[in-house]
């Protein structure tokens, strides 16, 4: 068998892999396998085209080597140090890396056949169809760059400069939508103009910096309620950067992985919108809560957790709502322990109802209760779970505002129609929450005063724990 074939086997093997991966990604239980795949798939790629590149010298190999070698430390060092907090802003750092690599390697190999006329361009290709593939990489790519940083910043928050605390700004005026526009076409109209004038390299930085500006933009006028669509959206850009770097260099890998990546990062974006009540343009081009935040006129006497202890105890069927509160104050195995008391203690049962917006990234509640062994079997969807609220003895919110916050019903305000975890219909509510404070589409939540609404004010954790300690001591 010829070398040729034994990569083309290669490649076919790591596209399985990648397939197989995607597949298992779409269940909790089977997702931990789905990244080993994924990893699989990837080594057997990175391997194959380091085969087919027919290195010559110790000086080839030992920059390749290095890179390999330099790469797999920081990304292990980062995903080693990262908390479960910080897990959306290290996807959308990622996201941005993949974009960017995509667009270097594109913008690379574009140029070594503009400027050598004796290169054959691969599989056949036209000029003008290699240039028109390197601007929409670069476009992607760079866009996918910096949106993906800013994202990454409004994630975190802010930005810390010489020991100081900079707010990410949230800021998105109607005629922002005109620029974004016009920059579209911006980038259309260089990309023709490189199709005529292939050698003019100003072109391509222009594409360069046009791009880099659209995707902070973009992203700018978005708010936290919508980041899981963002960094869903932006793992799509990533792919799509790549699976255009592969039709320049005639890698059929990279096409098929880049596609995988922007295909399902697609249709994992219009889930985020579904379970919104938003289209893409509506994320994309208006503003969600966030710029005006009603004044809270209402105040709620909070209980203590030996009044929710006795709650507890005789409760047949406790259903906990996780929120971005859960993660913010890292309180997952204090929950679990909760569970397990009431498993053990009273034969309780219980479940955990899973919103697929909660969080600052899709799965964000999966990744946590997972890391805290929590069954999968215990994870319910949304549209599952709610049917079983008003058979429920108890519901305990855990940081969680918007995605079980009533107003969602009336058909008014920034989250009409968006549907949520019916809390409200469950016999008695817990609400484990800091304050009263408004979530990011800046709506009260009347679910807080009711009068079956025991609020217990304080961090997550320290209130799980002294809840925890009140159940054992009855």
């Amino acid at each position: 068998m010829i070398f040729s074939e034994w990569v083309s086997i290669g490649y076919l093997i790591s596209a399985s892999l990648f397939i197989l991966g995607l597949k298992k990604l779409g269940h909790p239980r089977t997702a931990p396998a789905g990244n080993q795949l994924g990893a699989m798939g990837m080594l057997v790629a990175v391997l194959t085209t380091v085969a087919d590149m027919h290195l010559e010298g110790g000086a080839q190999w030992t920059l390749i080597i290095s890179g390999i070698i330099v790469g797999s430390v920081i990304g292990y060092i980062m995903a080693v140090k990262v908390e479960m907090t910080g897990m959306p802003e290290l996807v959308a750092l990622f996201n941005g890396f993949g974009g960017a690599a995509s667009a270097l390697v594109a913008l690379s190999e574009s140029w070594k056949y503009i400027e050598n006329d004796d290169l054959l361009l691969p599989s056949g290709l036209e000029l003008e169809v290699l240039m028109v593939a390197a601007g929409l990489s670069a476009l992607v790519g760079w866009m996918t760059l910096t949106g993906s940083i800013l994202a990454m910043f409004k994630l975190k928050g802010g930005i810390e400069i010489f020991g100081k605390w900079f707010r990410t700004p949230t800021w998105g005026p109607s005629w922002l939508n005109y620029v974004k526009v016009l920059l579209v076409f911006s980038v259309i109209a260089l990309i023709y103009l490189s199709i005529s004038d292939p050698r003019d390299q100003q072109i391509l930085f222009a594409i360069i910096i046009i791009s880099s500006i659209l995707g902070v933009i973009i992203v700018l006028p978005i708010g936290g309620a919508d980041m899981p669509v963002v960094v869903s959206l932006l793992n799509s850009f990533s792919g799509i950067a790549a699976a255009f770097t592969g039709f320049i260099i005639g890698n059929s890998v990279l096409i098929v992985a880049g596609s995988l990546v922007g295909a399902s990062g697609l249709i994992l974006t219009f889930i985020m919108c579904k379970a919104m009540n938003r289209t893409l343009p509506d994320v994309l081009f208006k503003s969600f809560g966030g710029s005006e935040k009603e004044t809270l006129t209402r105040t709620k006497v909070g209980s203590d957790a030996e009044e929710v202890a006795m709650m507890v105890d005789g409760a047949q069927k406790v259903i906990i709502v996780p929120g971005y509160g859960m993660a913010v104050s890292q309180c997952q195995h204090q929950v679990k322990e909760f569970a397990d008391i009431l498993q053990d203690r009273f034969q309780t049962e219980v479940k955990y109802a899973i919103h697929p917006v909660a969080g600052r990234m899709p799965g964000h509640m999966n990744v946590l209760l997972a890391e805290a062994n929590v069954p999968y079997d215990q994870l319910i969807e949304m549209e599952e779970i709610n049917p079983e609220f008003p058979e429920c003895d108890m519901a305990v919110v855990i940081g969680a505002n918007d995605t079980c916050n009533p107003a969602a019903r009336s058909g008014e305000g920034p989250l009409a129609g968006m549907p949520i975890i019916d809390a409200d219909k469950a016999r008695t509510v817990v609400i484990i929450k800091r304050s009263l404070s408004v979530g990011y589409a800046g709506v009260d939540n009347d679910l807080f005063y009711e009068d079956k609404t025991m609020m217990l004010f304080g961090d997550g954790k320290k209130m799980m724990n002294e809840l925890n300690s009140a159940i054992k001591e009855l």
